[in-house]
């Protein structure tokens, strides 16, 4: 009975892990380091899979039971800041020097939808709101919108066995239901959505070693072109963007304090391949590979047998990363 509480405890601490990589590849450096935010759709692979394993023990399969619900809610807090030096060297001299400080703060309140298909196989549906707030040179206001709905399975091809790893095999449609950052004005940082429908594959591996849950996690996405744009970049219009192929890998453990509190830490990174930039006059651009990664720590707090709330805080690594992520999860009861 000690054993079964204790390994329920470690699961709080994985639903406190949050840092998936974005699925499309950004167009520019600023949604770049947005691309580990939690956006449309986004749910986080290690936290699904391992939050159920770890308290579902008396089960041959960690997953939900075929027929059931569960309902999450997640509110995730992001915040992206940088200083860009716009200097004119046409003349061979500084004509202009400025600095423009670049600033996002954005709220993803998330719904995740959980039903049991069959004992290993679990279907599920998110929906985020997303409030954003920018500061550009050119922008300074809020949007309040929903993002990008994702459809997700996920299934365990063998049961549960003592002393070996638990592995489940995830994926996901998202569509791009929120606000195409193809489709705004350019630099305002008003997007809610990665404005592209995206697949993604992944592969979750966990192993408790009481008191300690260790876990790896890998994925890749395959994101469609968006096409018939119409967005002004400077002197020139944006006809279509081919994103790039991206691929994200983690790891981390879990720690059992108490029966009731647990720490985690996780490291997520996502490489994105460069995106294809066709305009209408027949030019085409491609962008920089992107690499953001993330460093998390975790808490989780079992108020109660069934309700675990998670919080965790996430660094950005990366120029490309979001400055920092702070990230709370919690079931409802339906």
């Amino acid at each position: 009975m000690k054993l079964h509480s204790k390994m329920i405890a470690l699961a709080a601490a994985f639903a406190a892990m949050s840092a998936q990589a974005q699925v499309a590849a950004p167009a520019d450096d600023a949604a770049a380091r947005a691309a580990l935010a939690k956006q449309a759709g986004d749910t986080d692979q290690t936290q699904q899979i391992l939050q159920q394993t770890l308290t579902a023990v008396d089960k041959s399969y960690s997953l939900i039971k075929k027929g059931s619900y569960q309902l999450t809610y997640d509110v995730n807090y992001t915040y992206i800041g940088q200083e860009k030096i716009d200097t004119d060297l046409a003349s061979g001299t500084a004509t202009l020097f400025s600095i423009e400080n670049d600033n996002s703060h954005t709220i993803t309140n998330t719904f995740s939808l959980d039903y049991g298909l069959q004992d290993n196989l679990t279907g599920n549906l998110t929906l985020p709101v997303v409030s954003k707030y920018s500061q550009t040179a050119t922008v300074d206001g809020v949007s309040d919108t929903v993002g990008d709905v994702s459809l997700g399975v996920r299934y365990q091809p063998f049961s549960l066995q003592r002393d070996l790893p638990t592995l489940t095999v995830t994926g996901r449609l998202s569509l791009p239901t929120g606000t195409s950052p193809f489709k705004v004005i350019a630099g305002s940082g008003l997007a809610s959505g990665a404005g592209v429908t995206a697949l993604t594959g992944g592969l979750n591996v966990n192993k408790i070693v009481d008191p300690v849950a260790l876990f790896g996690s890998m994925n890749l996405t395959y994101s469609l072109p968006a096409k018939h744009l119409d967005q002004a970049l400077d002197s020139n219009v944006l006809h279509q963007v081919r994103p790039g192929m991206s691929f994200g890998f983690g790891a981390g453990f879990a720690y059992a304090l108490s029966y009731a509190i647990t720490t985690s830490v996780s490291f997520q990174e996502s490489i994105s391949a460069a995106s294809k930039l066709s305009f209408d006059n027949g030019n085409v651009a491609n962008t920089a590979t992107q690499t953001a990664a993330i460093m998390s720590f975790g808490m989780g707090y079992r108020v109660s047998p069934k309700t675990t709330v998670n919080t965790s805080v996430g660094i950005g690594l990366t120029a490309n990363s979001p400055n920092v992520s702070i990230d709370v999860t919690m079931p409802l009861a339906l």
